[in-house]
């Protein structure tokens, strides 16, 4: 499709607006169509796939674009799929680990991507634990019982990141291609 004079030309606000949509659908999406509830005590814990769009958006677009994927994307599940309390709790917790992992991404304090990278995994894994940890224990007046959350987080981040390790450059190399 040629340009017009009269056709808008994309800014880069512009892309970084579409990015970050793309990436909260695709956080949104993941979350809510592929979950397992998992039969642990207290809340038990859920496994979803949402966590890889938003550590790709960290590690190709960087923190913001992590930020913003996780918290939009996963407490607007938590809005609409009978989870509401957790929104708020979501919103932060997992916005601070596409912060973290996009930090990490972007400043890269050690040079070696798959390192980097499973260090900053490790730091969003504690986020997540802890966070959730705190959220349970606030939302239920219980602390033993969040414990049984732990293993499910542990699983969904690492799972997450088995995937979105490996696909992150190979994204990075098609975009830098394609412009």
């Amino acid at each position: 499709m040629k340009q017009g004079s009269n056709a808008p030309k994309l800014t880069s606000k512009t892309k970084t607006i579409a990015v970050y949509a793309i990436f909260i659908a695709l956080t949104y999406i993941s979350t809510w169509l592929i979950n397992i509830r998992l039969p642990f005590v207290g809340s038990g814990g859920l496994i979803h796939l949402g966590n890889v769009p938003m550590l790709i958006a960290a590690l190709v677009f960087g923190w913001k674009a992590g930020a913003v994927a996780g918290a939009f994307g996963m407490a607007l599940f938590d809005l609409t799929s009978g989870w509401v309390l957790w929104s708020p709790f979501t919103f932060v917790i997992v916005g601070l680990m596409g912060m973290v992992v996009g930090l990490f991404a972007e400043k890269k304090p050690i040079k070696n991507y798959v390192i980097n990278s499973i260090i900053s995994v490790i730091i969003a894994i504690v986020i997540k634990v802890g966070g959730y940890y705190l959220a349970e224990g606030i939302i239920y007046g219980n602390w033993i019982a969040p414990i049984g959350s732990i293993p499910g987080n542990i699983i969904q981040v690492s799972v997450a990141a088995a995937i979105a390790i490996p696909v992150a450059p190979l994204l990075k190399k098609i975009l830098k291609y394609s412009e």
